[in-house]
């Protein structure tokens, strides 16, 4: 399993690549939220030797297929081959109302994007003509002219973010990795995201998992002592509520039969009513999104937790700690996972 620091995307966290990689972690990702990740990771790229650097997530319907080819193919040059491009969809308001570009059927017009991503790789790659034809994009013109050539580093693996069934097929189908949201339980992560990875599988003529990353990053609470605590307490409750107000995810609450506590959510978010929100999170439900626990056990129950599936994790902790709070924790992962013998069980 390996371990990855998460970093807020705001313009100067390219500094934070090189932290990351000094202190050891695995992987660095950068999501797009108030800066364009890109050119933060073109510049980290420059900056860092080993660490891994990915999007996570960016924000796949905002642009063309062509535009994130090229984008994707430059970084995993500039950084060596180290380059993770990580995509997810959004939601419609923001994909039609915020960067005025059309949205449909988001997991199978996703499905074609990537393929359509691939295509182009390809014809760089090999030289062949460019015929990508779908029913949302169509590419059929690449002249030498315009063509970069082959990577000497190869394409950047693909990893794809969903909640639903159907996007969880895409990536296990046409992806390379998924990320499995925050926003996610054990058992919906076993009753529903794990089979559904293995239906995309099989679509791609593959038998297990083997080979296919699962990124996970769960809420984590935890603290130096019990005013922190309840500071991390407070802050995932509001968060997990916040999620839990969203329609997209409501399959996840289905699943343990929480349904109608997304509706009251739904509807106090629209009355800005965010602290209520946030109370509204039982103990139970806490303790089935998150990891509580005292520091010197957190790496132990996310082992414990999801060791059998994540191939990559990190913490998700929407709250401010010490500098230096998780490098003993990440450590003990580490250890944790070396003397299991490295990744994950079979689960196929």
């Amino acid at each position: 399993m390996k371990v990855d620091y998460f970093v807020g995307g705001e313009a100067g966290d390219w500094e934070r690549a090189v932290w990351a990689e000094q202190q050891g972690y695995d992987g660095v990702w950068l999501p797009e939220v108030t800066h364009d990740p890109f050119p933060l990771l073109a510049v980290a790229a420059t900056r860092t030797k080993t660490v891994q650097l990915g999007t996570s997530i960016a924000l796949a319907f905002a642009r063309n297929p062509m535009s994130l080819a090229m984008i994707a193919n430059d970084l995993q040059l500039y950084s060596g081959g180290r380059f993770v491009l990580g995509v997810g969809s959004q939601v419609k308001p923001h994909i039609t109302r915020r960067f005025s570009m059309p949205w449909s059927a988001p997991a199978s017009r996703m499905r074609e994007y990537l393929l359509a991503v691939r295509a182009i790789w390809r014809s760089w790659a090999t030289g062949e003509p460019l015929r990508f034809t779908g029913a949302y994009y169509t590419h059929t013109l690449m002249t030498p002219f315009f063509s970069p050539g082959p990577n000497p580093y190869g394409n950047p693996p693909i990893m794809l973010a969903g909640v639903g069934t159907r996007m969880t097929e895409v990536a296990g189908e046409v992806a390379d990795g998924f990320f499995v949201h925050a926003f996610t339980t054990a058992r919906y992560l076993r009753e529903t995201t794990l089979p559904a990875l293995r239906t995309g599988r099989t679509a791609a003529g593959h038998d297990t998992l083997d080979g296919f990353e699962v990124s996970g990053l769960p809420f984590i609470v935890t603290g130096a002592d019990r005013a922190a605590v309840r500071v991390a307490d407070s802050a995932v409750r509001n968060q997990i509520a916040f999620y839990a107000s969203t329609p997209a995810y409501r399959p996840v609450l289905d699943a343990h039969g929480w349904g109608d506590l997304g509706d009251e959510l739904t509807v106090l978010s629209k009355r800005g009513a965010w602290q209520e929100m946030g109370r509204r999170v039982t103990d139970e439900m806490l303790h089935e999104f998150a990891i509580v626990a005292p520091p010197r056990r957190v790496a132990e129950q996310i082992l414990a937790k999801y060791g059998d599936v994540f191939t990559r994790t990190g913490c998700y902790a929407p709250y401010p700690v010490p500098e230096g709070f998780w490098q003993p924790i990440i450590r003990e992962v580490r250890a944790a996972v070396r003397s299991r013998g490295g990744g994950r069980a079979d689960h196929s």
